[in-house]
This record gives C-alpha cells, sequence and structure tokens, in this order.
C-alpha cells in the first residue's frame, strides 16, 4: 500500500464548513430517521442551510436483513420526512434491485461457454 495516491491519516482534514448534528428518530418497529442539522464550527446552528433526513430501515429476504438507507428528498421537518420516507425507501430499493440485475447479466455476459 505504498500508491502515489496512498491518503496517510495524518492528511485528513475535516471539512469545517460542512459540519451537521445528527439526530435520530424511531418508530421502535421498523423505521429510523436521521436529521443532520447544519452547524457552525462553534456548534451553532447554520441557518444558511437545510436539513438533509435520511431513511434506515431493514427489509427481510431469503438470506437475512437487508439494510436500506435512503435520502428523503425535499423533506423540511420531521413531519415531511415521515410522510416522505415510505416513497424514499421504495426508490432506493428499486434502484438496488436494477442494480443487482446488472451485475448479475454483466456476470452472465463474462460466463465463456467452450465450444462456442
Amino acid at each position: 500500500m505504498n500508491g502515489a495516491n496512498e491518503t496517510k491519516i495524518a492528511d485528513i482534514k475535516i471539512n469545517t464548513s460542512n459540519l451537521y448534528r445528527e439526530e435520530s428518530f424511531t418508530d421502535l418497529t421498523f423505521v429510523t430517521i436521521r436529521r443532520l442539522a447544519p452547524i457552525k464550527i462553534d456548534g451553532s446552528p447554520d441557518e444558511s442551510r437545510e436539513s438533509i433526513f435520511m431513511g434506515i430501515t431493514q427489509l427481510m429476504s431469503p438470506n437475512g436483513p437487508i439494510p436500506v438507507q435512503c435520502l428523503i428528498e425535499g423533506a423540511k421537518n420531521l413531519g415531511e420526512a415521515a410522510e416522505k420516507l415510505p416513497a424514499a425507501i421504495e426508490k432506493t430499493v428499486q434502484e438496488m434491485i436494477a442494480e443487482a440485475k446488472e451485475m448479475q447479466r454483466q456476470e452472465a455476459s463474462r460466463i465463456v461457454v467452450p465450444g462456442r
């Protein structure tokens, strides 16, 4: 791991102009909503930026639980985030399925059949 592009731990810098305070809200059954509230370096709210809402859940599959995390687009508050969460999860799951199908398609096209 001595490549020219290797990042040393000492080279890691925090972007102090892009800090967020994280809060979690859960219904204790299926979902968690995370609110990332923008803050300044002193910890005070940064009113010039919008909060970001993320949804987190797990779907059960024959192979066990699959974690799903999604951005809840356009949510201005926790109520809107809760309302928009099902559609955000559905969109993310459909994207995951499409990606998995594409990966399967790519793998299938790599199979070389002798004699063909």
